[in-house]
């Protein structure tokens, strides 16, 4: 992984980039992996700012072993974006928009940066539709097919 991060944008309205991290199991089901926000401990995929130096989808994958010490393949074409309130339960605050690569995950790490911070937690890719607040985003999930993403 890329040394430390230079992040472009850290306040205001903006773009961010999500990792839809997924498995295929047995049997041919995919998985999806969430992880809970810091601070309202709501379930999302990881995300974060853009980072200097690294793609769009390279920023995702980042941000995901970052927050949830995931490693795998990441799509450079996004699934599509979402709007979302950056935090609905606080302080007023401008939304912002992520733009949602997938990620096949090949492997997890104990260590990452953000562990003790987060929870993480695989889900059925309908109940981790449920488990998000953002209805573009809920609709993405739920529509998901590992075997269809975006070509490269």
């Amino acid at each position: 992984m890329p040394g430390p991060k230079k992040v472009l944008r850290k306040t205001g309205t903006g773009t961010q980039y999500a990792a839809l991290c997924f498995r295929r199991r047995k049997g041919g089901k995919c998985r999806i992996l969430l992880v809970t926000s810091r601070g309202t401990g709501r379930w999302i995929p990881p995300k974060g700012w853009p980072i200097r130096g690294l793609s769009p989808a390279q920023s995702a994958a980042q941000e995901a072993f970052e927050e949830a010490g995931v490693k795998g393949a990441v799509g450079s074409r996004a699934l599509g974006k979402y709007k979302y309130h950056r935090d609905p339960d606080g302080p007023a605050r401008p939304s912002a928009e992520a733009y949602l690569f997938p990620l096949e995950v090949v492997a997890l790490v104990s260590e990452f940066k953000e562990k003790g911070q987060r929870r993480v937690k695989w889900f059925s890719r309908k109940k981790a539709a449920l488990m998000v607040r953002e209805p573009k985003l809920r609709k993405m999930i739920r529509n998901f097919d590992p075997d269809k993403t975006p070509a490269d």
